[in-house]
């Protein structure tokens, strides 16, 4: 079988941690892409150039300052500690909430846009049927960004299954543990087993492929939905 034990626990490790990322950041961005879309104040640009820094920021960067925040020093891991929770590098937990950070933008900004593209009326004229502001939101607001929604979803798990700066700065590359897609195939060159390693690139290949085709369609879709 091209592919080994290890090579299909990373790959499950992998999918455990692209799903957890996409709920949990569907659940987080959500609001806060819902207030960045209304909010006109200076603090939303501020709150937006921070949501949109994993997207220039070098990856590593980003592990580095989560290795120390989260480091038996850092303010982080002493209160990870205090907690009784342990600390997070090198840990599943470490990576969850590296991925959530690093996936943040593909998340909220998707969502940002579709709330944008809502616009104030519908709400207004549930407002005026006396609709309570949470009721309008969840029965207008949410079903009209619905494409936004799908999107955000798509590329939080896509960019969540292709990380590697990140994930092995605060997690390194503990079979079983830590070790995801991305991480294997390094160690796969690392050990100039290049077949392996064409097999597993092989996947995020497609994976990736397929990821673009089926967002490209559903943009048309909605663009001749909305025609």
């Amino acid at each position: 079988m091209p592919l080994s034990a290890a090579d299909l626990g990373a790959i499950r490790l992998t999918l455990e941690l692209a799903g957890a990322t996409t709920v949990l950041l569907l659940l987080l961005a959500t609001p806060l892409a819902w207030w960045l879309a209304r909010s006109r104040g200076r603090w939303a640009a501020v709150v937006g150039a921070v949501v949109a820094l994993p997207l220039v920021l070098p990856p590593t960067v980003l592990g580095f300052y989560l290795l120390v925040a989260f480091g038996p020093q850092g303010w982080g891991g002493q209160l990870t500690q205090a907690l009784g929770l342990g600390l997070l590098p090198f840990t599943f937990q470490g990576l969850l909430v590296a991925s959530v950070l690093y996936s943040l933008p593909f998340a909220v900004q998707p969502l940002q846009h579709a709330f944008a593209a809502v616009g104030r009326a519908p709400m207004e004229a549930a407002a005026t049927l006396r609709a309570h502001p949470l009721d309008a939101f969840l029965t207008v607001a949410l079903p009209l960004a619905r494409p936004g929604f799908l999107t955000a979803a798509v590329l939080t798990f896509a960019h969540t299954v292709g990380e590697f700066g990140v994930v092995l700065m605060i997690g390194g590359n503990i079979p079983a543990q830590t070790r995801v897609v991305s991480t294997q195939i390094y160690g796969h060159v690392e050990a100039l087993e290049y077949t392996q390693a064409h097999w597993l690139s092989a996947g995020m290949l497609a994976f990736s492929f397929v990821v673009l085709l089926a967002l490209q369609l559903l943009t048309r879709r909605g663009a001749r939905l909305g025609a």
